[in-house]
């Protein structure tokens, strides 16, 4: 059995959960590897809703073990919060399936104070974050002043480590944002207090990933949010606090990246971003409102509206070259119905003259125009469309150029929310 990746091509909100949730059924074991709470999967099995921040999709398959990999930033009240949830919908989420690495890193009180302080402060310049303390607690993480989940086990060493960050972090707080100081006291108090149930879930995960393939099992490495969210190669500033690709899956899991056999790049059918930051096919019209409405786009974490646009190949093609997709997987195909007329970015105009990528320089994507090209639409239902044969032909040929632009083939097609409203095509 081959060990896959699950990453999204787009700047998030692609339909990972539901992905990872089809692909759960082929694996053993699931291993989030990278980012926090700020990402949210929606998964809609047999008409029930399932919105998970920071447990794997795959929890859901009574089979699998669910891992957060050391790449993760874990809030551990959301964490519980969230634990609790799913036992309250009846789901297994007992220690002997889900497991947290000592090494993930941990976000507290002050992590959210630091995030919503600068994103409210007067720079003139907002990143749009969803001031849940993942950066801040991500600079602590490289600063070597993380709390880190192992700590929980060791309350004399926690308490040390929270009044030694919050000296900095009250000193910022005051005098740069005007805002209160925090009581490191309290603060370790409540951590104290949950600590024995965060305990319970840590356990060693790169030995778990080993123990599977050993019994020649199969692990799926879950990424969030998106390819061109991640720190290094997306649209910085406009960016999140960690990184994204594919090559990320390994070291935020614990184990080597010659085991990473399949990389499926999810692509929703055509592009949404939340939050600020550049988008060139953006539409602020009728037909941009018309996607954010059948498409149902609120973001799963902050419920705020997500902007939409035209597919655009040029990210696409640079998430391509970025990670390596062994397949990909479309979704919200069936949004699209009852479009005439489909336009997709094939190039740019940036600075005089034509390019197929992203320009490389800072903000460059907030400088160019996108050039279109247009496929017909169709009218008919595809909501419960089963098999490849059973698509419009237009459907077929706007997957087709999906695939011919990206050198890769679509093996999962979604054409609606819940877990049986997909095409397998492998």
């Amino acid at each position: 059995m081959a060990n896959i990746v699950v990453l999204g091509f787009q700047w998030g909100d692609e339909g990972k959960g539901k992905i990872v949730d089809l692909l759960t059924r082929e694996v053993q074991t699931i291993v989030r590897f990278q980012g926090g709470n700020n990402a949210g999967h929606t998964l809609v099995v047999s008409g029930r809703t399932f919105i998970l921040h920071l447990i794997p999709s795959g929890i859901l398959h009574e089979q699998t073990r669910c891992c957060i990999g050391n790449g993760v930033v874990l809030d551990p009240h959301v964490f519980l919060k969230e634990v609790d949830s799913l036992i309250q919908q009846g789901v297994d989420v007992s220690p002997a399936r889900l497991s947290i690495s000592p090494k993930t890193h941990c976000i507290l009180p002050y992590h959210k104070a630091m995030d919503a302080a600068r994103e409210g402060a007067e720079t003139g310049t907002k990143i749009g974050t969803t001031k849940r303390g993942i950066g801040p607690c991500y600079e602590d993480k490289v600063a070597r002043v993380g709390v880190r989940a192992g700590d929980f086990a060791n309350l004399a060493l926690l308490r040390d480590k929270i009044f030694h960050a919050m000296r900095e972090k009250n000193a910022i707080l005051v005098h740069c944002y005007n805002a209160e100081a925090m009581d490191p006291e309290l603060v370790y108090q409540e951590a104290a207090a949950i600590a024995p149930r965060i305990v319970s879930h840590l356990a060693d995960v790169s030995s778990i990933i080993q123990e599977t393939l050993a019994e020649e099992g199969s692990v799926l490495f879950e990424g969030a949010q998106g390819t061109h969210l991640d720190i290094d190669h997306g649209t910085y500033p406009f960016v999140t606090s960690s990184t994204t690709v594919a090559g990320n899956a390994a070291s935020g899991s614990g184990c080597a990246p010659g085991i990473l056999d399949r990389v499926v790049g999810v692509v929703k059918a055509y592009t949404t971003r939340v939050g600020e930051g550049p988008f060139p096919t953006e539409l602020n019209d009728a037909i941009g409102d018309r996607l954010q409405q059948t498409g149902a786009e609120f973001g799963a974490t902050t419920g705020r509206k997500r902007r939409c646009g035209w597919l655009d190949m040029c990210v696409l093609k640079e998430s391509a070259r970025l990670n390596g997709p062994t397949e990909l997987a479309i979704t919200k195909l069936d949004v699209l119905t009852g479009i005439k007329e489909l336009k997709v970015c094939v190039a740019y105009e940036h600075n005089g003259r034509r390019v197929a990528y992203p320009p490389q320089e800072e903000n460059g994507l907030g400088h160019v125009t996108p050039v279109y090209e247009s496929l017909p639409g169709w009218e008919e239902d595809i909501s419960h469309a089963t098999s490849w044969v059973s698509l419009p032909k237009e459907a077929k040929e706007y997957i087709k150029y999906i695939e011919q632009a990206m050198k890769a083939p679509a093996s999962i097609i979604s054409v609606g929310p819940d877990r049986d409203q997909t095409i397998i095509r492998k």
